[in-house]
């Protein structure tokens, strides 16, 4: 089963979503299998992350923005603005693909993971996701 999602992201920076794809398992009716996600974008990306302590995300955020600047001398790919080409480098660094196994119809992420998209541009807007649900 394959369902597409809609992720509203408001700039760079982590977006949680994991009750959405939670939701979307729930009506499959499928007991055990494997959720696959994939991102449909070049400069997002996906990820597992700690979902307790925001402090976690700000500093991966922080981190990755520091290892890849906007304005580097370096770019050519500039005709979409300075935080294009960073936010390649970052999704090519990053994953656009996770995959969940999932018991008893609930996905079994650790006590403290969550699925986050990771936006890399100053993007406001909405950013497609391909759920697939296998058994």
């Amino acid at each position: 089963m394959i369902k597409k999602l809609s992720i509203k992201v408001n700039g760079q920076g982590l977006q949680a979503f994991t009750p959405l794809v939670q939701q979307q398992l729930s009506l499959c009716n499928i007991d055990e299998g494997l959720c696959t996600l994939f991102i449909q974008h070049t400069s997002a990306s996906l990820l597992i992350q700690e979902n307790y302590d925001a402090s976690a995300q700000h500093d991966l955020e922080n981190w990755l923005n520091r290892l890849v600047p906007e304005n580097d001398s370096l770019y050519t790919h500039t005709l979409e603005g300075p935080d294009d080409m960073p936010a390649h480098i970052k999704a090519a660094l990053t994953a656009t693909s996770v995959s969940i196994p999932f018991m008893d119809g609930q996905l079994a992420l650790g006590t403290w993971q969550g699925i986050y998209l990771w936006e890399h541009r100053h993007y406001t807007g909405q950013r497609q996701v391909i759920m697939h649900i296998g058994a």
